[in-house]
């Protein structure tokens, strides 16, 4: 289990992004953070994988205060972290990438399996360079890939999976997500809007101006949302569409 207690982070400049944020992310369930752009969500993704480091208040992972590890010692300890825009690697393939996370020498069998849980072909990618000859769309699927290979991790955060990712693959990515809520005791963080994500989860937070708005499971929160959406798009009950 991964708990964040009453986290507040603020930029250089002094700029309060979160505060006072609590949250615990639970093994073998699939956590969504949603919220309106600008809120924080990212930002806290970022601390949770040690790319920051809060102001005050502490991360703690199995009951192990994790707050001051750098990125590098809770990804040996188990947490992967996927990037909202993918990291390009001078160099390196996309099996050496695959095997670094996995820690391991991977048949192509599992390449297979990787990456067409991500809708690409093993055998079209494996010896591709991670760099600024991929896609950014094929960046992004290759980054997620790479995150679904790290067997040991206790905790998976995705950042906005579903940016850069076509519909096929879409699709084969919620069913990988469904697949790892199912055969696999891991705590899974996901930020996103997306309406299928946020259906397949078991708990939503919202994050709104640094603060959780509300949390809980997603029979209960769910609903609100769309009432809420709802209720943006046709004010005071008017439908706003062109003819109607």
């Amino acid at each position: 289990m991964l708990e964040l207690k009453n986290i507040s982070w603020s930029l250089s400049g002094g700029e309060k992004i979160l505060e006072n944020v609590s949250l615990e992310i639970p093994s073998g369930k699939l956590t969504v953070i949603t919220g309106p752009n600008g809120g924080g969500k990212t930002s806290l993704a970022k601390l949770i994988a040690g790319l920051e480091k809060p102001d005050s208040g502490r991360i703690l992972l199995d009951g192990e205060d994790i707050t001051d590890w750098d990125m590098t010692k809770r990804s040996l300890s188990g947490i992967g972290y996927a990037f909202q825009q993918p990291v390009r690697f001078k160099g390196l393939t996309v099996k050496d990438l695959l095997e670094l996370a996995a820690r391991r020498s991977l048949e192509e069998a599992e390449l297979c399996d990787y990456l067409g849980k991500v809708g690409l072909c093993a055998r079209e990618y494996i010896d591709r360079v991670v760099d600024a000859s991929l896609s950014g769309g094929e960046a992004k699927r290759i980054e997620i890939a790479s995150v679904l290979a790290k067997k040991d991790a206790k905790v998976l955060v995705f950042d906005e999976p579903e940016a850069g990712i076509d519909l096929w693959s879409f699709s084969s990515l919620i069913d990988a997500f469904e697949k790892l809520k199912i055969t696999e005791n891991k705590s899974l963080l996901i930020i996103s809007h997306q309406e299928r994500i946020l259906e397949i989860s078991d708990y939503i937070a919202v994050i709104a101006d640094g603060h959780v708005r509300t949390v809980g499971e997603k029979s209960e929160i769910l609903p609100t949302l769309f009432s809420e959406e709802k209720a943006v798009r046709c004010p005071l009950g008017k439908n706003t569409e062109e003819g109607i």
